[in-house]
């Protein structure tokens, strides 16, 4: 088992930006005898009414979402560099049919704050508490982003997760 320390919130901020866009980041909801995770691609960090937080963006239509909902917490994981076909599984496959988890060889472990589990093999693990969600507004949007982002529907709901504690793991070195 890798050893995990807390760390300061934004300690690995340039780390975490650079692989949410490529290739991802997995987010869990559940507990650890329940749980499901994506792939996410989207994602703020940063400073909101004087706490730490991370909001991401999950459609109704995903499997993560019911889990979120039920839970009112999240964590999302940071993968190593080697994990990008797990990312790529996570993003594709559905969780309603599919123990991703378990058929990505992935270790749960239960998280300090959250109910929601991190993964034990991604090298930074963000614990999320549910602190305000909203449904995106289409008539909110510009015409782009509506057109590329929603051609079917499905808007996003926001999740805003204030971040209850970071794990890194020990031998992890920030840029």
């Amino acid at each position: 088992m890798k050893r995990k320390a807390e760390v300061s919130t934004f300690s690995f901020l340039d780390e975490t930006i650079r692989r949410l866009n490529e290739p991802g980041l997995l987010l869990v909801s559940g507990d650890m005898k329940r749980a499901n995770v994506m792939t996410i691609g989207w994602g703020l960090l940063g400073i909101l009414w004087s706490r730490p937080f991370f909001i991401v963006a999950v459609r109704p239509s995903r499997y993560t979402h019911k889990f979120i909902e039920e839970n009112g917490d999240f964590t999302v994981n940071v993968p190593r560099r080697d994990m990008e076909e797990t990312v790529t599984y996570c993003g594709t496959v559905s969780g309603r049919d599919h123990n991703k988890i378990e058929e990505r060889g992935l270790t749960l472990l239960p998280s300090k704050k959250v109910n929601s589990p991190i993964i034990e093999e991604c090298i930074i693990n963000y614990e999320c508490k549910v602190a305000y969600k909203v449904r995106v507004n289409k008539e909110e949007l510009s015409p782009s982003i509506l057109s590329l982002c929603y051609p079917y529907g499905d808007y996003h709901t926001l999740y805003f997760g204030e971040i209850l504690v970071v794990h890194a793991d020990e031998n992890l070195d920030s840029d």
